[in-house]
C-alpha cells in the first residue's frame, strides 16, 4: 500500500484538513468499497457515534471503541448485559450517551439478523446501490448533499428492521465511508483512485 503524507501537491478533499489522523484516514479508507461485515458494522457503529460531533473527535477514540466494544464484534455485542452497558458508561475513552451506546448493542442483534437472511450484511447493504459504487463527478464539497435519495431509502429500511440512529444523514456519512458511494471531489487525487478499484 502506497502512503502518501501531507504535501501541498497533492490536492485533496477540503474536509481532510491538515491533521494526519484525518489525512490517512482520507487516503486510505474513505470511499474504498468495504464488502467485510465485521468493518461494515465498525463504520455504522462509528457514524451512529458521530451524531452531533465531528468526525475527526470519533477517528482519535477508534481504537478506544475497539477495545470497548469486542472489536466490533457484533456476535459478542448482541449479548451484553446492562452491567456491560454501565461499564461503558463509565469509559472515559467513548462518547458516554447512554442511547448511542444502547443502540451499538441493538443494532449488532439486528444486523445478525440481516446477515443471516442475507448469507451476509454486505449484500444486503450493497443492494441499495444494485451492487455497483455510485461514482459521483463532483468538482467542489460544496456540492456534497448531506442525503440522497439511496440514504433516505436506506434510513427507512434500517429503521424498519430495528436499527437505531440510522437517519439518512448518517447513512449517506456511511455509504460514502464505505465506499458505496464516491464523493471525492474530481479534483483529488484519490478520485480517479477509488473510481478502478
Amino acid at each position: 500500500m502506497e502512503y502518501y503524507q501531507f504535501s501541498e501537491h497533492i490536492e485533496r478533499c477540503k474536509w481532510a484538513g491538515d491533521d494526519q489522523m484525518m489525512i490517512d484516514y482520507h487516503d486510505h479508507e474513505w470511499g474504498v468499497p468495504v464488502y467485510d461485515d465485521r468493518l461494515l458494522f465498525e463504520f455504522l457503529t462509528l457514524e451512529g457515534a458521530q451524531a452531533g460531533l465531528s468526525w475527526s473527535t470519533i477517528l482519535k477514540k477508534r481504537e478506544n471503541y475497539r477495545a470497548a466494544f469486542d472489536n466490533f464484534n457484533p456476535e459478542k455485542i448482541a449479548l451484553y448485559s446492562s452491567n456491560e452497558i454501565d461499564n461503558l458508561l463509565n469509559n472515559i475513552g467513548i462518547i458516554r450517551n447512554r442511547l448511542k451506546i444502547e443502540s451499538v448493542v441493538t443494532n449488532a442483534q439486528v444486523f445478525l439478523t440481516i446477515k443471516n437472511k442475507y448469507s451476509s450484511f454486505a449484500n444486503y447493504i450493497w443492494s441499495f446501490t444494485d451492487g455497483k459504487r455510485i461514482d459521483n463527478h463532483r468538482e467542489s464539497h460544496l456540492e456534497i448533499p448531506p442525503h440522497t435519495p439511496e440514504s433516505s431509502k436506506m434510513s427507512r429500511e434500517f429503521k424498519k428492521q430495528g436499527f437505531k440512529f440510522v437517519g439518512p444523514v448518517i447513512c449517506y456519512s456511511f455509504m460514502q465511508a464505505v465506499g458505496m458511494v464516491n464523493d471525492h471531489i474530481t479534483d483529488c487525487f484519490r478520485h480517479s483512485q477509488i473510481s478502478i478499484m
